[in-house]
C-alpha cells in the first residue's frame, strides 16, 4: 500500500497572470497533495477575488494598495476571513510566510525581484518564473539559495527542459561535469519571417499573437523581439553555471523540443513536449516525482518535421544586446531589463513603434554606465535609473513612485 503524499502549502506569486491559471490548474487536479496557502498579484482585484472565492487561501496580498482595498472590502462583504496584505512589504511576507513550504515565482518584470528573493531567504522551495530575478540580481540570488539550503526549481519551459537534461545530483549554479553547451529553444515569435521594413508598422495586437504559446501581453512583446530569449540567456547562465559562449539559440518554429544539452562525448539530450505551461510546472511541482498535468500526449508520428535554424541578429538585435550585457556584468543586465520593461509598456500603449523597443534598449545601455553589484540596492538603483533615462529618450512622462 502506497503512503499518501505530503501535502505541500503552495503560495503564487503572480497569480493572475498566465504562469499563475496554468500553476492552478495543476494545483486543481491534485488536492491530496497542494493546497493553496496564498495568492498575490499587482492590481487586478477582481481576479485575484475570483481565485479567492475558489481557493480559499488563508492569505493574499496585492501590490497595489488601493488595489488591495479594494480587495478587502469586498471580502468582508462576502464574509470570506483571508487576510489581506499589500505592497511591496506584502508581497516580501507572502513569499516569506512560516506555513507556506512552495513558492510559485511568476511575477513579470522586475516587479518581481524582492518578494521571489524572500521566498529563497527563507529556504523556501522555489519555482522560477520571473526570470528577471536573475538578470537583476543573478548573484545575490544564487547565493541566497545556496545559504538557505533552498531548492530553486525552474518552470520557463526551456529552463525547466535544460534542467531535466542535466545530471540530478548537480549543486545550483554548478556547472554539470561534461557539458559542452546548452541551447535555447526559440519559437521566433510571430515576426520570424515577416519583411523588416513590415516591423515599423506592427501594432500591439500582432505582437501578442503567439503562434504557440499563450502568455501575457508583455512576455509575448518580449518573445516577438526576441528580447525574451536575451533575458533566458542570463538566466541559464545563473541557473546552470555555464559560460555566455557555450549557451546558443536556436529557432524552432514547432516549439516541441523545449531545449537540449549537448555533452563532451557528442550526446544531446532534448525534452520534448506540447507547448502548454503545465508540463514544466507539473515537473517542478512534484519534483523529483512525476504527476498528471492535464496536457495531451505528445504524438511524434503526427509532427512530419521539426525544423530548426540560426537566429538572425540583424532582425533580433534584442539577442546580440543580451549576450553584451552579460558580458558586460555588473548591473548591465539590469540596466537593460530595465530599458525594455518601459518600452514594451510604451509600446503597448501604443507610443512607440515596434521597433522603437530595441532603439530604447541600445541607446539606455549606451548612456546608463554598468555599476558594481553588491547588494540589491545596487540593482533597484540600476533599474530606477535606466528607467528614467528610457523614459527620456521616448519622451515619456516619469511616473509616480508606487508606495511601500
Amino acid at each position: 500500500m502506497n503512503p499518501s503524499p505530503v501535502q505541500r502549502n503552495v503560495a503564487i506569486l503572480g497569480a493572475t497572470g498566465s504562469i499563475g491559471a496554468s500553476a492552478l490548474d495543476v494545483i486543481a487536479q491534485h488536492p491530496d497533495r497542494y493546497r493553496v496557502s496564498a495568492l498575490a498579484a499587482g492590481r487586478q482585484w477582481e481576479a485575484l477575488l475570483t481565485l479567492v472565492e475558489r481557493f480559499r487561501p488563508p492569505v493574499a496580498a496585492m501590490r497595489d494598495p488601493d488595489a488591495a482595498q479594494q480587495l478587502e472590502g469586498e471580502l468582508r462583504r462576502r464574509n470570506l476571513p483571508t487576510r489581506v496584505l499589500c505592497g511591496v512589504e506584502g508581497l516580501r511576507d507572502v513569499a516569506a510566510l512560516p506555513e507556506v513550504d512552495t513558492v510559485i515565482a511568476a511575477i513579470v518584470g522586475a516587479a518581481g525581484l524582492e518578494s521571489t528573493l524572500a521566498a529563497a531567504k527563507t529556504g523556501k522551495r522555489v519555482l522560477l518564473a520571473n526570470k528577471e530575478t536573475l538578470v537583476l540580481a543573478g548573484a545575490l540570488f544564487m547565493s541566497a539559495v545556496r545559504d538557505s539550503g533552498a531548492i530553486l526549481l525552474p518552470i520557463d519551459s526551456e529552463h525547466n527542459a535544460i534542467f531535466q537534461c542535466l545530471p540530478q545530483d548537480r549543486a545550483p549554479s554548478t556547472p554539470a561535469r561534461g557539458v559542452r553547451r546548452i541551447l535555447l529553444t526559440a519559437s521566433g515569435g510571430p515576426f520570424r519571417v515577416t519583411p523588416l521594413p513590415e516591423l515599423e508598422s506592427v501594432s500591439p495586437e500582432q505582437a501578442c499573437a503567439h503562434p504557440k504559446w499563450r502568455m501575457g501581453r508583455k512576455i509575448s512583446v518580449d518573445s516577438a523581439t526576441m528580447m525574451n530569449k536575451g533575458l533566458e540567456i542570463i538566466e541559464a547562465h545563473w541557473l546552470f553555471g555555464v559560460a555566455r559562449e557555450a549557451i546558443e539559440v536556436v529557432i524552432h518554429p514547432e516549439s516541441i523540443v523545449h531545449s537540449l544539452v549537448e555533452y563532451l562525448d557528442g550526446s544531446v539530450l532534448a525534452q520534448l513536449g506540447n507547448p502548454d505551461m503545465r508540463t514544466p510546472i507539473a515537473q517542478a511541482l512534484a519534483w523529483p516525482e512525476r504527476i498528471s498535468s492535464g496536457v495531451a500526449p505528445l504524438e511524434l508520428a503526427r509532427l512530419g518535421s521539426l525544423n530548426f535554424f540560426a537566429p538572425d541578429l540583424a532582425r533580433f538585435p534584442c539577442l546580440g544586446m543580451a549576450y553584451e550585457a552579460l558580458g558586460a556584468g555588473e548591473t548591465a543586465p539590469a540596466i537593460l531589463n530595465a530599458a525594455n520593461e518601459v518600452a514594451v509598456e510604451a509600446f503597448l500603449q501604443r507610443k512607440i513603434g515596434f521597433l522603437d523597443i530595441a532603439r530604447a534598449c541600445e541607446a539606455t545601455m549606451r548612456r546608463v554606465p554598468a555599476t558594481p553589484l553588491l547588494s540589491l540596492g545596487d540593482a533597484l538603483d540600476a533599474d530606477r535609473e535606466a528607467r528614467a533615462v528610457a523614459r527620456e529618450l521616448l519622451k515619456l512622462e516619469q511616473p509616480q513612485p508606487l508606495p511601500a
